[in-house]
């Protein structure tokens, strides 16, 4: 009977295997993005976001809504879409008055569009959205209107317009995104 003894370099190389073994199950394994966090990667930045276009019409509503990777706030308006001036401010005043608006949240958007309103919409609650703390009517005067967004942080934003050129309305949409 013949006993195969281990040589010095088949040791080394169960030993080596073994090593690598133990270091596979010693590293933790990496999750792979989800399709839900690789779809709320946004680009849009945190700049003033503008339109200069003057039209008739008014704002008719104001309504907010949640989504997996950004807060939304949609004015309806009647008539074509508006100019608009969309941007982080110190401080939100009131259109003809001058007066500070009191916002809660870290951040605060005005949302100034190029229309006046004949009546004060309602303001959306935005109690328990992600990014949004409080939205506040900021007045119409000359054709102007301005809302307060209160926002958690300074975090990017993106601004765009929708048509309904079938019922001649408008809408003002402001996308405020969760995270960086």
């Amino acid at each position: 009977m013949s006993v195969i003894q281990s040589t010095p370099t088949r040791r080394r190389h169960r030993l080596a295997a073994l090593g690598a073994a133990l270091a596979l199950a010693a590293v933790p394994a990496v999750a792979a993005p989800s399709a839900e966090a690789a779809s709320c990667a946004v680009t849009w930045g945190s700049l003033a976001k503008t339109s200069a276009p003057l039209v008739t019409g008014r704002v008719a509503a104001v309504r907010a809504g949640h989504h997996p990777c950004y807060d939304r706030l949609v004015l309806d308006m009647t008539g074509r879409a508006p100019g608009y001036d969309v941007r982080y401010v110190r401080t939100v005043y009131t259109e003809g008055g001058g007066f500070p608006v009191p916002l809660a949240g870290g951040a605060r958007l005005a949302v100034v569009v190029r229309k006046g309103a004949t009546r004060i919409p309602t303001m959306p609650s935005v109690a328990g959205y992600p990014t949004f703390r409080q939205v506040r009517w900021a007045g119409s005067f000359e054709g102007y209107t301005t809302i307060g967004l209160g926002v958690r942080a300074r975090l990017p934003f993106r601004v765009f317009t929708l048509v309904d050129s079938v019922h001649g309305t408008s809408r003002l949409v402001v996308d405020v995104a969760h995270h960086w």
